[in-house]
């Protein structure tokens, strides 16, 4: 399948200068000659970092907007002649969204209609936005935020009317190497000469991808998508007391208990999903039932349905990585 052509376009990135917005800016700048790329973002410091570590005269079509997707205004004064959004601007850490339940909702669900609304009167051609396994079935406020994130991109295909603008979702699991990862966590107190590494239950499993994997996703969903959809790769599961044994071999681990919001697993497809899902070699799609899903989207011939009753959940997954390839991922020697 060919790849959405992005050169010449205009690109924004709400949430430019997290670890997912670096890695995607840094790209599709190698990859393609774009006509603008806008990082958006609210930190002038991460900004001002990012400026320095981007050749702005190799790179002059970069530019940096200080902004909120809480701001409606800001968003459709950045999109003004943009073709593609990726957003991945939210507020991520489950227990912060627990202790701070009203900021989470003004950023996660409230950012996500100002982004919908300034694309549809910006006349933006596709919008991808990034969810969370978390969103599936979710316990926790962060969680929930992101499922009704997920349904008003979904829904905003209903709104695009002769605009035609596209709207879908790409959701995956947990970003090896990220902010607010295990990983960084686990390597911080390794290099502390820790006693002990904490874990919350040893039965816990999670998804596991690399940021890498995460750009290339959203990269081919932007290819593929026909607007309404869900992409969810299939990745690898792994226990987090063997990613804690990898990462520190003889390292005793201390029990600390499930901690607010947490789940012993993660599920990307839902039993109540699997009647909309269909199966691709590297993905699954979860389609719309909205009534306008009438079309034949371009991967319609490689899918097939899900069998029913059929789930996606880290602890049934038939992927698992294995010490060696995990920390080939994470980059850690051994």
């Amino acid at each position: 399948m060919a790849d959405f052509d992005l050169n010449g376009k205009g690109i924004l990135v709400t949430g430019g200068t997290g670890s997912f917005g670096r890695r995607f800016v840094e790209t599709v700048l190698s990859r393609y000659n774009l006509r603008r790329l806008i990082v958006f973002s609210r930190d002038e410091l991460k900004q001002y970092e990012m400026a320095m570590a981007v050749n702005s005269e190799r790179f002059p079509c970069v530019r940096y907007f200080i902004g909120d997707v809480r701001d409606q205004q800001r968003l459709e004064m950045a999109m003004r002649e943009v073709d593609v959004v990726v957003h991945a601007a939210a507020l991520k850490h489950v227990s912060v969204a627990e202790y701070n339940p009203f900021e989470c909702i003004k950023t996660n669900v409230h950012g996500a209609e100002n982004v919908v609304q300034a694309a549809l009167r910006s006349r933006v051609q596709r919008v991808v936005a990034l969810s969370t396994d978390k969103a599936a079935a979710p316990i926790n406020l962060y969680g929930a935020s992101k499922l009704a994130s997920d349904k008003i991109f979904i829904a905003a295909n209903n709104l695009s009317g002769t605009i035609g603008t596209r709207f879908s979702v790409v959701r995956y699991g947990n970003v090896i190497g990220s902010r607010g990862s295990v990983v960084p966590f686990f390597k911080r107190l390794i290099s502390e000469n820790a006693k002990e590494l904490p874990i919350t239950d040893p039965r816990m499993t999670r998804f596991w991808i690399t940021l890498d994997q995460g750009v290339e996703f959203v990269l081919s969903s932007l290819s593929m998508m026909d607007g309404g959809e869900i992409f969810v790769p299939k990745i690898p599961s792994m226990k987090v007391v063997d990613v804690a044994s990898a990462m520190g071999p003889g390292i005793p681990q201390k029990v600390i208990g499930i901690r607010p919001g947490e789940k012993l697993h993660e599920v990307m497809v839902s039993e109540d999903d699997a009647h909309n899902t269909v199966e691709l070699p590297d993905r699954y799609v979860i389609q719309p039932s909205f009534a306008y899903w009438q079309r034949k989207p371009v991967y319609a011939a490689a899918a097939k349905p899900v069998a029913e009753g059929f789930s996606y959940s880290s602890d049934s997954n038939g992927h698992w990585l294995q010490a060696d390839d995990f920390l080939r991922l994470a980059e850690i020697e051994k």
